[in-house]
């Protein structure tokens, strides 16, 4: 039953995607709907959750889940308090509930990109034997993919739906360059933290969820995606253009080199 359950919330996500890819590209989601953002990030950390519970037992994908998101949440906390890593910027109040000035979904998004960059990275470097230059490998690819997803995620949710206000410009749709690399350094940590604690369980290599591991793949391009189409209906160009360009070999490459 629960592994229905499981599916379920999956098959729930996709439609509830399709919904808001709809109403988001025709500027018709009223403002009573607003909340439906929320949902959707929500709905994103929960599946991010259900992977790693389902990839490596209850007990071990709970305190990864939890340790994503306090993390982030922390991060999130200074740099919205002192500008530290990612610039000097705060969040729209509509931007769902919202605890010290960050968004409680913020954590949920986060939990999100660092699940599905996660089995990215690792099925390019799990078959490294040397595990200093397995664990770089994994940490910087990780780290990559999620900027990547940035690329296109932070103009949109500035430019176009002002989930968030950057109060220094930048020479990248005025967005800051340390916010990008503020992106990297906190996946690094991140994935560093994963990487650690499944090779001190002995979980890194082994049981290989075949329903929820692609699907892990799916959901960052279907979010991947989201923000490209909002690009285009924007003319967003090079977030766009520079988005597509790196993520398409990347999700190639993954389909080649994943796990038989």
């Amino acid at each position: 039953m629960l592994e229905n359950f499981d599916r379920f919330i999956f098959r729930f996500f996709v439609f509830w995607y399709i919904c808001g890819v709809i109403l988001l590209t025709f500027d018709i989601l009223p403002p009573s709907l607003e909340w439906a953002n929320t949902v959707f990030l929500v709905l994103t950390g929960v599946l991010g959750a259900i992977f790693l519970i389902k990839q490596y037992g209850r007990m071990l994908g709970t305190v990864l889940s939890i340790l994503i998101v306090i993390i982030t949440f922390i991060v999130e906390g200074v740099g919205v308090h002192y500008g530290i890593l990612f610039g000097d910027y705060f969040y729209n109040p509509d931007f769902g509930l919202i605890l010290f000035e960050v968004p409680f979904t913020i954590g949920a998004a986060w939990l999100m990109v660092i699940s599905t960059t996660h089995v990215i990275a690792r099925a390019y470097t799990w078959r490294i034997q040397n595990k200093w230059l397995e664990w770089l490998s994994y940490t910087l690819l990780g780290s990559l993919a999620a900027v990547i997803m940035d690329i296109v995620l932070d103009p949109v949710a500035f430019q176009v739906k002002e989930y968030w206000i950057w109060t220094a410009g930048g020479f990248y749709y005025d967005i800051p360059f340390s916010n990008f690399f503020g992106w990297f350094v906190l996946a690094f940590i991140l994935h560093t933290v994963v990487y650690l604690t499944l090779q001190l369980v002995g979980k890194w290599t082994g049981y290989k969820d075949t329903y929820w591991e692609p699907r892990m793949v799916w959901l960052y391009v279907m979010v991947l995606m989201m923000f490209v189409i909002l690009g285009i209906t924007h003319q967003l160009w090079l977030a766009v253009l520079l988005s597509l360009v790196l993520s398409i070999p990347l999700v190639i490459g993954y389909n080649k080199r994943k796990e038989s």
